[in-house]
């Protein structure tokens, strides 16, 4: 199942699974989770940034390129490099 099935599907019953199988994907999924960031809101918004987060250093070249280009979207992408690049250090 691709990213924008899962996240089609998505409800407060079924997050964390829905979550764990996106992250699974791993760097494959990376290009719609940012987009889906850039244009989402709520529960959607809040998976795909965690799942972002999960991915880990594999999503941190392409948010900073969606910031370059959106800079409305600098912040959060700034935020979840920050989370990214902090829990390396743990």
């Amino acid at each position: 199942m691709q990213v924008n099935e899962l996240l089609e599907k998505l409800d407060n019953n079924n997050k964390n699974q829905l979550e764990n199988e996106i992250v699974s994907m791993g760097s494959s999924a990376v290009p719609v989770l940012v987009e889906k960031l850039q244009t989402s809101k709520g529960l959607v918004r809040g998976v795909v940034a965690m799942s972002l987060i999960r991915i880990g250093e594999d999503s941190v070249s392409m948010l900073k390129e969606a910031a370059n280009k959106n800079h409305d979207f600098t912040w959060v992408a700034d935020y979840l490099i920050n989370e990214i690049e902090g829990s390396k250090v743990a």
